[in-house]
């Protein structure tokens, strides 16, 4: 945990505080294109976002990385979160594995 809100600080410059998580799964082409924890956190210091939305994933190399996406329309839950993260990235580049422990379209290993 400590270290997805190390990714919201060093991304967005922000403070968190964890509200809660929520278990995603998201389908692409009826295959599961990536299902896990996402961290749902509050967010100060952000003219426009509330809410910070977090998790991590094992990429294609084996190195773990950090996603960070902030809840600013259109994107107001979890679910559209990974959304976003899969459209700027490809289902591809959420990982190998589609159970994924923990996953804005700023990120870092």
């Amino acid at each position: 945990m400590e270290r997805l809100r190390q990714a919201i600080r060093d991304l967005h410059g922000l403070d968190t505080t964890h509200v809660r998580s929520e278990d995603v799964r998201e389908m692409f082409q009826g295959k599961v294109a990536w299902e896990g924890t996402v961290e749902v956190f509050t967010v100060t210091g952000h003219p426009r976002a509330t809410t910070a939305y977090a998790w991590s994933f094992e990429n294609d190399a084996g190195n773990r990385e950090h996603v960070a996406v902030l809840g600013v329309p259109p994107i107001n839950s979890a679910l559209e979160a990974v959304r976003a993260f899969i459209a700027s990235h490809g289902p591809k580049g959420v990982g190998r594995s589609h159970s994924a422990s923990r996953a804005r379209c700023s990120w870092s290993h």
